[in-house]
């Protein structure tokens, strides 16, 4: 899906698709607005150095809505080694874990340096295009990675839309480790168990280029950020949380409710509450809605 933001004051007329010249004005547009990528503006920094020996600059290093480290690169135009250069640096990251964790706890806390999830580093590379062979090395590679090209629309407007993804890592994490739902199966009911699994393939199957995260208290389903997050199971229910204005939705007591300013696991704040197979197939337009936005 092609993502439009308003840089400025709209004009009235017709906006007409066309490259992007990534000039540093529209660099910084992208740069300085973290929503657009799903990351928060105080969880990133911009041209971090890596040091004389790697003798590199990122263009932005951060964390996304996870707390997974993201490294997202910036091309004008189509450039053949922007997938090779944001490898190159996604394996500094890699290496330097105790470096980027001494920056995260400098800015968010000993808290939040303790929860990055280095099990599902992300490289975002955006560009004015990309070519075939971008393309193929992305489908074929490990690591989680998103190529996200970038359109102006006119004077005013500028889209990002994703050419490729890969869910690299975040796949084998997947195989590897338990979910929370089975891990909860023995004490939280067998039914919650099987409509959690209901759920997953619900969100799993929205579209392509859907990757799915699992953390300790929840399962985060993104494209670029989060569209849907899956709470482990409760003894009656499940709590699915979305990325979806509560002011939008007609609210019924009991299966949806409007958590803006609440705490909870997960992100988005329109939280649905499923409890038979029923109320799932009456979510349905909401997840595409959640999953459209994202």
């Amino acid at each position: 899906a092609v993502r439009r933001r308003r840089s400025t004051g709209s004009h009235g007329r017709e906006a007409v698709s066309r490259q992007a010249d990534l000039a540093g004005l529209d660099v910084g547009l992208v740069q300085s607005d973290g929503r657009v990528l799903g990351t928060d503006v105080a969880e990133r920094v911009s041209e971090y150095s890596t040091g004389p020996v790697h003798g590199g600059r990122i263009d932005s290093l951060g964390l996304d809505e996870n707390g997974s480290p993201v490294i997202v690169e910036y091309k004008r135009g189509t450039d053949a080694g922007v997938v090779a250069q944001g490898l190159f640096y996604l394996a500094w990251l890699m290496d330097h874990r105790a470096e980027v964790e001494r920056l995260v706890r400098d800015r968010l806390g000993v808290t939040a340096a303790s929860r990055v999830l280095w099990s599902g580093p992300r490289l975002i590379c955006i560009a004015g295009d990309f070519t075939r062979y971008d393309v193929h090395a992305v489908r074929e590679h490990r690591r989680s990675i998103d190529l996200v090209r970038y359109r102006l629309f006119g004077s005013d407007l500028f889209g990002l839309e994703t050419v490729a993804t890969a869910s690299g890592g975040m796949q084998g994490f997947r195989r590897v480790r338990r979910s929370p739902a089975a891990q909860a199966a023995d004490l939280q009911g067998a039914a919650m168990v099987k409509l959690a699994g209901a759920v997953d393939e619900v969100l799993l199957g929205l579209g392509e280029g859907v990757s799915r995260v699992e953390r300790k208290q929840y399962r985060a389903y993104q494209r670029l950020r989060n569209f849907a997050c899956l709470c482990r199971p409760q003894r009656s229910k499940l709590l699915v949380y979305l990325k979806v204005d509560p002011a939008e939705v007609d609210l019924v007591p009991g299966f949806t409710r409007d958590v803006t300013g609440l705490g909870h696991h997960g992100t988005g704040n329109l939280e649905v509450q499923l409890r038979t197979e029923r109320d799932l197939e009456r979510t349905q337009d909401l997840f595409r809605l959640s999953y459209a936005a994202a």
